[in-house]
């Protein structure tokens, strides 16, 4: 005759417990990348900074060939949305920056074309 198997006791389960552990999988788990919402925040940041980049070339080339306060207010005021752009980006507001960023590049771009001209 065989001893009888010994069982250990178990205890009744915990539902916090539970919840505890699938949290602490989920956190371990690595991730494939960056999420969606982490991937147009950069987008975003990278578009705000090339129009600032861009911006700030043209602001130079037209102080060179004419030298007006509208110029530097048009292409000021650009490069601050653009910086504002860049912020709202990081707090998660991307939705709202690309309407602004959308919104100053069309408004830059019809002073440029009819007021400074």
């Amino acid at each position: 005759m065989s001893a009888p198997e010994q069982t250990e006791p178990t205890a009744p389960s915990d539902p916090m417990q539970d919840d505890l552990q699938d949290d602490l999988q989920d956190e371990v788990m690595p991730q494939d990348g960056p999420t969606p919402a982490a991937r147009a925040r950069r987008a975003r940041i990278a578009a705000a900074s090339l129009l600032m980049a861009a911006a700030a070339v043209v602001l130079v080339l037209r102080l060179a060939s004419r030298s007006s306060v509208l110029v530097v207010g048009v292409y000021g005021l650009l490069l601050i949305l653009c910086g504002g752009v860049i912020e709202l980006s990081r707090r998660g507001r991307t939705r709202l920056g690309t309407w602004l960023l959308a919104a100053g590049l069309a408004a830059a771009l019809f002073m440029d074309g009819f007021v400074l001209s």
